[in-house]
């Protein structure tokens, strides 16, 4: 190789350098269209992945069942904070453990010498494994129940923090924000992630909340909403309408307590009735018996 050529390649090695250090620091304009795709990725809520531990069955039930099979409470549900999916694979899991379990006791009681007919564990099978798949419904209507009611309590709670707010002249969002942050419960909790979301979407405070209400089917949310839209909106003064309805639902709420409190002493005075007749037929029993000469 010539000195020439050696210069010649020294020179454009320098000037591949040169280029590739300005073409770095010069600015770039990026696609907006790539640049929106790595801001909001798309995500498929169905891919198997995404699915964790037993709600992959779950996840299997509410892509093969049908719709009259795998009934969902959406509204209980999301009170509860509990995924369809999780849902579901309660109530398959129930099933199948429900449909096994006599099985499996009639094998042992074959293994120990007892003599079972094999129409019983086909029957228990089924009855018990419809038994295993209700069990669900019931246990989450009963828990959804009793969350909506101490959803109802602290609701009253927010509701009198709210207008205290709009008393002290707090504008209607400070004073939804202020009360939702001094509780720490659950239902406090909830409150603030809705007026949080509803804030990063743009929109009013009344309107997530309005969302939130038609979501847990919390009529009373609903109606808080609409106060609020009213004092936000229209500049009305809500003071005295909520404090009417943290006190109207006060008193719904003691009257439901007094109504639980009536059933559960009619209950109780069953067995106490049952009690009382027990002792008398003891106390009276033998006496009978001796005046109609069955004793001696």
């Amino acid at each position: 190789m010539t000195g020439f050529q050696i210069i010649a390649l020294a020179g454009a090695m320098a000037g591949l350098g040169l280029w590739l250090l300005v073409s770095r620091l010069a600015p770039v304009h990026a696609d907006l269209a790539e640049s929106l795709a790595m801001l909001a990725p798309v995500i498929d809520p169905g891919r198997p992945d995404e699915v964790q531990g037993w709600e992959a069955v779950g996840a299997w039930g509410m892509a093969r069942l049908p719709e009259g099979v795998r009934p969902v409470p959406t509204k209980d549900l999301a009170l509860l904070s509990m995924t369809p999916t999780a849902f579901l694979a309660r109530k398959i899991m129930g099933f199948l453990i429900g449909l096994l379990l006599p099985g499996v006791t009639v094998t042992v009681l074959i293994l120990m010498g007892v003599h079972v007919p094999w129409a019983v564990p086909v029957l228990l099978a089924c009855a018990v494994g419809a038994l295993g798949f209700l069990l669900p419904d019931l246990d989450v209507r009963a828990k959804a129940a009793g969350a909506r009611a101490e959803f109802t309590r602290a609701l009253a709670c927010f509701i009198d923090l709210v207008a205290l707010e709009r008393s002290c002249g707090s504008g209607a969002k400070q004073a939804l924000d202020t009360a939702a942050g001094v509780g720490d419960s659950w239902v406090f909790h909830r409150l603030r992630e809705c007026l949080d979301r509803s804030t990063w979407a743009g929109l009013t405070g009344w309107d997530g909340l309005r969302e939130l209400g038609a979501e847990l089917d919390v009529g009373e949310l609903c109606d808080v909403a609409d106060i609020m839209r009213l004092s936000g909106a229209e500049g009305a003064g809500v003071y005295r309408i909520l404090r009417a309805k943290a006190r109207s639902m006060r008193e719904g709420i003691l009257l439901t307590d007094m109504t639980r409190a009536n059933e559960t002493n009619e209950k109780m005075s069953v067995p106490v009735s049952l009690l009382g007749i027990v002792f008398l037929a003891i106390l009276i029993g033998p006496a009978l018996l001796n005046m109609t000469g069955v004793l001696p």
